[in-house]
């Protein structure tokens, strides 16, 4: 494919990705301002946070079961205008039921169709492994950058117009996406199009939500002991100090999600098409590839989450300030991501996932060394810039290893669990950190420490999955 090419398919789908990434975090900004403009609570709006990554966690796996159905590019342009409905409507909110219809719901569900075509056009796009590794680096770069501005320009964008012109800027930018991906080519599929596995795909999300939204809870319960009574209709089902009600929730998504594989074996033996095929994960490269993607989403995110935290609530910063802050982390992601291409012509992906583990630990180390309370901010500039780069570098990587090893005629269900696995790395990292910071018994600086030494932590297993890779370019 020529350059022309090659920009005209991966720049929408680089704009799709950056806005996806940037819903998931510029509402964090503008909680308060729209709790009063519609008349709830801070509650209510974080429940409307939540429910949109549940929702889009969920569905995933399915909504990339229908780009086999309907195709790759249908399936994306589908997804675009879904989402785009959801963000016109949760501009014009008065109430907050309709906010959770056009942010929880239609941009959720948008989301969960239009992201999955993203990896699967790539990859059948483009043969060459260093030509995949930089397009995923656009793409991957994309994402990085609209989750770490995503609370700086939500900010300046609050404080100089209002939340609502947030929404309608994410209405234009679906717009324009439109516009540019109607030139984007769609290599057709050989084989007859599957049929859609409805009780999988029920099994599927109901699995999914259950083991999200369990973990999400873990901020305000705990990860073992209840820290406030669980209540339902009013009674008291488990004290403050009891076990945490959360694995009620996780252990149900995981009986679920072990019917649903039992479901797919059946639908298999029987000859018919299932959600996705369970003979995706008899790969080791695949399984630790996967395990791989999850904990650099956990440490991305749960990065983000508590840097952002310390500078709001330790060093005073404003959204704005908070953003700027993140901006070393923006950049290292950025260049480590485009320089992806020429990386992946030198070393093998197993290397690169290694190498972007040691930098994310590294950085780690540098931000529990140098940052204080009375610290300056050229304290932070190192740290995050590392840990940028690192996270920059294995995501490119381990998503090209993913897409790469399984075969064209498996990209749909590749694609969805990927993309699953990945944001249950994102919600994993907020909790995570969020449970440490709630849950430590030495207040401020303290907590941060301790949340990000979990996270190097995180970071180092993550090393240890990587080795244990296979160590060629291409997946055996």
């Amino acid at each position: 494919m020529t350059r022309t090419g090659s920009a005209t398919l991966v720049l929408p789908l680089a704009l799709a990705q950056f806005v996806a990434s940037f819903a998931a975090t510029t509402m964090n900004v503008a909680i308060s301002a729209i709790a009063v403009d519609i008349g709830t609570t801070v509650i209510g709006v974080q429940t409307t946070i939540t429910l949109f990554t549940l929702t889009m966690a969920a569905l995933m796996i399915p909504g990339s079961k229908l780009t086999d159905i309907w195709g790759r590019k249908v399936c994306f342009l589908v997804g675009l205008v879904v989402y785009g409905v959801g963000a016109v409507l949760a501009s014009l909110a008065t109430g907050l039921g309709v906010m959770v219809l056009g942010y929880s719901v239609l941009e959720g569900v948008g989301s969960a169709l239009m992201i999955p075509p993203i990896y699967i056009l790539i990859t059948v796009s483009f043969d060459d492994v260093a030509a995949r590794a930089r397009n995923f680096g656009v793409v991957s770069g994309a994402g990085g950058l609209g989750a770490a501005a995503g609370p700086l320009i939500g900010g300046v964008v609050t404080s100089a117009l209002s939340w609502r012109a947030s929404f309608l800027l994410q209405a234009l930018l679906v717009l324009s996406i439109i516009v540019l991906a109607r030139r984007v080519a769609d290599p057709p599929r050989p084989e007859p199009r599957p049929g859609f596995d409805l009780l999988g795909a029920a099994l599927c999300a109901l699995g999914l939500f259950l083991v999200v939204f369990g973990i999400l809870r873990t901020g305000t319960y705990g990860w073992l002991v209840a820290r406030v009574d669980f209540r339902v209709a009013g009674a008291v089902l488990v004290p403050a100090g009891g076990p945490s009600p959360v694995w009620i929730s996780i252990g149900a998504g995981v009986v679920t999600l072990a019917l649903l594989v039992l479901h797919l074996r059946a639908r298999e033996r029987a000859g018919r098409d299932p959600l996705f095929s369970v003979a995706l994960f008899r790969g080791r490269t695949t399984c630790l590839g996967l395990t791989t993607q999850l904990l650099q989403w956990l440490v991305l995110q749960g990065a983000f989450f508590v840097i952002s935290v310390y500078l709001q609530q330790v060093r005073g910063f404003d959204a704005i300030g908070t953003g700027l802050m993140l901006l070393p982390a923006t950049v290292g992601i950025l260049l480590s991501s485009g320089a992806a291409g020429r990386l992946a012509r030198r070393h093998t992906q197993r290397w690169l996932i290694c190498g972007g583990f040691v930098l994310t630990v590294v950085g780690v180390g540098l931000l529990l060394a140098l940052v204080r309370e009375d610290s300056g901010v050229l304290s932070f500039v190192p740290g995050l810039f590392l840990i940028g780069a690192g996270i920059g570098v294995m995501l490119t990587a381990s998503v090209n290893l993913v897409q790469s090893g399984s075969p064209l005629e498996l990209q749909g269900d590749i694609s969805g669990i990927s993309r699953a696995v990945s944001n249950l790395g994102s919600s994993v990292g907020t909790a995570l950190v969020g449970s440490v910071l709630v849950g430590a018994a030495r207040p401020g600086g303290g907590s941060f420490a301790l949340a990000l030494a979990t996270l190097g932590v995180v970071a180092v297993l993550g090393l240890v999955v990587a080795v244990l890779l296979p160590g060629t370019t291409q997946p055996g």
